[in-house]
């Protein structure tokens, strides 16, 4: 049984209500090794994104060890906002976007367990501006490291609407 969204922004659109939850979507730099984004049919596929601002890794360590959880939750926030400039990237305009599915990388110890906690953060921020638009599959894993020692990467698949 499906439960009830959590909060939704207020707004008409997703870039308005992107807008009012103090966001805004940032310009994903270029890569000779890989691509942000690859349709394939229908789905869109995200590559995995790092929790960057203007350029600049947020974060580095391993969370319950060097990150606390508000910290790994604040740092999946932006990893999932470079996913959604992919995914506009992709299809155009944010309201076109549809969250299939989310994987969540979280660098962690062995005994820390919250690995889906630092995936809600990120969930949260999908259905705050896409609404129903935003509520996805999704898994969340804890890995021993991830490229420059970020404490978490996010992956997705989307569709246009």
């Amino acid at each position: 049984m499906s439960q009830p969204l959590p909060h939704t922004v207020k707004g008409d659109s997703a870039s308005e209500r992107l807008q009012n939850v103090g966001l805004q979507l940032p310009d994903l730099a270029g890569n000779a090794y890989f691509v942000h984004h690859r349709a394939v049919g229908s789905s869109i596929h995200i590559s995995g994104q790092l929790p960057y601002k203007d350029g600049e890794l947020l974060g580095q360590g391993v969370v319950g060890r060097d990150v606390e959880l508000e910290t790994a939750k604040e740092l999946a926030r932006h990893a999932a906002l470079n996913c959604l400039a992919a995914a506009v990237q992709a299809v155009g305009d944010l309201d076109r976007v549809r969250i299939v599915q989310m994987l969540v990388f979280v660098a962690s110890t062995p005994d820390f367990g919250l690995q889906s906690q630092v995936a809600n953060a990120a969930s949260e921020l999908l259905i705050e501006v896409l609404g129903e638009n935003g509520r996805h599959a999704r898994t969340a894993i804890g890995v021993a490291g991830l490229p420059l020692n970020t404490p978490v990467e996010i992956q997705m698949v989307c569709t246009a609407v």
